[in-house]
């Protein structure tokens, strides 16, 4: 620390880097930024730095640490009213750190994605990349649909449990007649609905296909994937279920 002027402390540009826990470089860029100009200059040339400085320098390292820009603290210091600026920086900072913290948290949400359908493919490649964001992008549709399908069935569920509970109480087992009459028109129309709007993608080829409804009823299936033969491979096993675009291919087709 350097003395000098009536014993008034000084500090040389290394010296506050080292109060500050910062580089000299990032003080002499403060310097040309007009943020941070040292008090007094020593006959040498040396830029020396007041406790007043140092005071200055911490709320610039506070503020950078916060994430506002060089140009917001400069306007900071610069205006009459820093109470007023202040104010609307950090309203604004806020915003711009809450829009980033969206945008990493939707970026986080695709690795976890990834990670977790890598655990699903049993040979992992390269073009398994593309299914997993061919899944990832059908993942909402397919999600409604089925929510849709469940929501359609309960009338059909309450209609069974009712009529099983009147069988019980009142031997009432003739309205299990009617119950049947809905549900196999039901399951019938679901079936052919649901198989209409989803497909399968081969993890050997990686081609995207609709079986035919008799091999995709019948066959052995997860939530999520069906054991099915890939017309484009030959390949059978287990293959990932995705939703189907049905107008969008009856488009291309026009075109």
């Amino acid at each position: 620390m350097s003395q000098a002027n009536e014993g008034s402390n000084f500090y040389t540009t290394g010296e506050i880097a080292k109060l500050c826990g910062v580089s000299v470089r990032t003080v002499q860029y403060y310097d040309n930024r007009g943020i941070l100009v040292p008090t007094e200059l020593s006959e040498g040339g040396r830029r020396l730095y007041t406790e007043d400085d140092v005071k200055r320098m911490h709320i610039i390292c506070f503020l950078r640490d916060a994430g506002f820009p060089i140009n917001s603290i400069s306007a900071l210091f610069a205006d009459e009213h820093p109470e007023k600026i202040i104010s609307i920086l950090l309203d604004q900072q806020e915003q711009t750190l809450r829009e980033e913290l969206k945008e990493q948290q939707k970026k986080l949400a695709i690795v976890e994605t990834i990670k977790r359908e890598m655990k699903e493919i049993q040979r992992f490649s390269v073009e398994s990349i593309g299914d997993i964001a061919h899944i990832m992008k059908q993942k909402n549709q397919l999600a409604r649909m089925r929510i849709l399908m469940t929501v359609s069935g309960i009338p059909v569920s309450a209609l069974q449990l009712v009529a099983i509970i009147l069988g019980i109480t009142h031997g009432m087992w003739w309205l299990l007649i009617p119950w049947v009459c809905v549900a196999v028109p039901w399951g019938i129309i679901m079936s052919v609905y649901y198989f209409k709007h989803v497909a399968y993608i081969c993890p050997e080829c990686h081609d995207v296909f609709q079986p035919r409804l008799k091999e995709a009823f019948w066959a052995y299936h997860t939530p999520r994937m069906r054991r099915l033969t890939c017309p484009s491979c030959g390949r059978k096993g287990l293959c990932i279920e995705v939703y189907h675009e049905v107008n969008s291919e009856n488009k291309e087709k026009r075109l």
